[in-house]
């Protein structure tokens, strides 16, 4: 396993939009395994695909508390959402920015898992929050993009910053 790289706004590689696995197969666990140990590393509770420029449709999350549940969605697709919550985000592409984004209370997605095996789950809280934001990743869109004009403004200049110092 490797800790893979994670791209940071405003990369433009954030906004590519992810093509859908063909076939869930050795590199593709291998490519799991590796965004596991970037995840745990970073440390953060999702990362999707196209966070470390793979462009297909793919993210974990693990929002226990123990950090030993996680979870993989291949291909998902919301297919039914309710309610509204809003909910401090955080990004390991927007490292040290907070800030509330209003998503769907419960979310329904229907996805593969690390076998490839389809499965469907009803999530609500932190783990619906979590599959939305994961979710924008493979549709290109960081959640700094549902801020004010004013606000994106800022944390990108606050992130190109941060680049130019490393």
């Amino acid at each position: 396993m490797a800790i893979l790289d994670i791209l940071n706004y405003p990369d433009p590689r954030l906004h590519k939009v992810a093509k859908p696995v063909k076939e869930v197969d050795a590199s593709i666990r291998r490519l799991i395994d590796d965004m596991r140990e970037t995840m745990y590393d970073a440390p953060g509770i999702g990362l999707a695909a196209t966070q470390v420029d793979q462009h297909i449709q793919l993210l974990i999350i693990d929002t226990s508390e123990t950090k030993d549940h996680l979870q993989v969605f291949i291909n998902p697709k919301i297919i039914e959402k309710s309610g509204v919550q809003d909910y401090e985000e955080g990004c390991l592409s927007v490292p040290g920015v907070y800030e509330t984004v209003t998503r769907a209370e419960k979310v329904t997605v229907e996805a593969l898992d690390y076998n490839g095996k389809p499965f469907t789950l009803k999530a609500e809280g932190l783990l619906s929050i979590c599959i939305q934001h994961e979710m924008d990743h493979l549709l290109g869109k960081v959640f700094v993009e549902y801020l004010s004009p004013l606000k994106r403004s800022r944390i990108k200049n606050k992130m190109l910053k941060l680049t130019r110092h490393k």
